[in-house]
């Protein structure tokens, strides 16, 4: 029960990591407040399981490649309880684009919604953070921020990238007012997202590349996750957790 008393905010939370990330929370005493882009019934059947745990939630709804919507989502999220964990975990490659066709229409949509959204994100919510002298932030990236991802997702590894400089450069700004910001990078792990994107023999040849020998689970991304959040990694500040088996070593 380390998080007992603190609520955090997970956004997309009804992805496979997403919902990960919420369990492992919530199994350390936090409330949550759960956000989701188009999967409704998903968001209500987890704050569904939240609820019968006897744990404080919220269900929000937000598109966030829309700044409006997330300046929305942190009202809405504030009014339910101060925040004091936010997990930037919405984002998506969208859809597989060769960098030759990238056109500005859909790198903006990419960097809207990989990037700009756990900027605006923060800029709405760490300043009453910094007020009470407490709070984690935690940006979800991706092993293709450092390995740069194929030909087909240059847009998202790169809105990725400008994410992990994001982090540090927040991480600095903000560890002497008292919120620490950190970021955990998934390299493949079993979720739908992998599953819709990528064939069974990308996937091998993926699972063959990568040390360990397997894919990861989402729950080992969520309990990295909760972990930072806790007190137990009070000195831990700016780093990127890499979760992939050894596919990257940074």
């Amino acid at each position: 029960m380390e998080l007992e008393g603190r609520t955090a905010l997970v956004t997309g939370a009804t992805s496979d990591i997403g919902t990960a990330i919420v369990r492992a929370l919530v199994r350390r005493g936090a409330a949550v407040v759960i956000h989701y882009h188009k999967n409704a019934a998903g968001a209500h059947a987890l704050a569904a399981e939240v609820g019968a745990l006897g744990r404080r939630h919220r269900v929000v709804r937000g598109d966030f490649a829309v700044a409006a919507d997330v300046r929305r989502v942190a009202e809405e999220s504030s009014a339910f309880a101060p925040i004091d964990i936010v997990v930037n975990n919405a984002g998506t490659p969208i859809r597989r684009v060769h960098w030759t066709a990238l056109d500005a229409a859909f790198l903006d949509h990419v960097f809207n919604l990989n990037y700009r959204a756990s900027l605006y994100l923060s800029q709405h919510l760490v300043p009453a953070m910094v007020q009470r002298g407490r709070g984690v932030v935690i940006n979800i990236l991706s092993t293709a921020a450092n390995l740069g991802g194929t030909d087909t997702v240059f847009a998202y590894s790169s809105a990725k990238g400008a994410l992990l400089t994001l982090t540090r450069a927040l991480a600095r700004v903000l560890a002497p007012q008292g919120v620490r910001v950190l970021a955990v990078s998934p390299g493949t792990i079993d979720t739908e997202f992998q599953r819709t994107l990528t064939s069974p023999e990308q996937l091998d040849l993926l699972r063959q590349g990568i040390p360990l020998g397997r894919i990861g689970r989402p729950e080992e991304i969520g309990d990295v996750v909760a972990f930072l959040a806790t007190d137990a990694a009070s000195f831990i500040v700016g780093e990127t957790i890499h979760v992939n088996g050894g596919l990257y070593m940074g």
